[in-house]
């Protein structure tokens, strides 16, 4: 399973998968990644509340805005059954990683978390 997820939704979820032992690969953005890292440093110098969210899960960092990025992304993309992100709406497709793009490329991809839906475009 590929996740682009931060704060408390995606990796609240991805950390029950991993804990009934899925593999989760977790994409994150240069300069700090995930921002629940900078909560506290209580956990040897990382968030409690990061730590408890992602445990068991491996991560990478990846600049999805360039193509290098995008490159890197393919190949965990290729072997997953699952992506699941909750990047901001309209994010995904900005960076042409939504479900309808990635469908073309990974038809047996499964997108875990939905761009449509009577709240899709509501914001946190």
């Amino acid at each position: 399973m590929v996740s682009l997820e931060q704060a408390v939704a995606a990796p609240f979820a991805t950390r029950q998968l991993a804990d009934l032992g899925a593999r989760i690969i977790k994409i994150e953005r240069p300069g700090g990644g995930d921002f629940a890292r900078r909560y506290d440093e209580s956990v040897h110098g990382q968030s409690s509340y990061f730590v408890w969210l992602n445990r068991s899960k491996e991560s990478l960092t990846l600049d999805l805005k360039k193509p290098a990025g995008k490159a890197v992304l393919d190949e965990p993309l290729a072997d997953a059954d699952v992506l699941v992100q909750n990047l901001a709406p309209g994010a995904a497709a900005r960076l042409g990683i939504d479900a309808a793009s990635l469908a073309e490329r990974y038809p047996r991809l499964i997108p875990g978390y939905g761009a449509d839906g009577p709240l899709a475009g509501r914001k946190a």
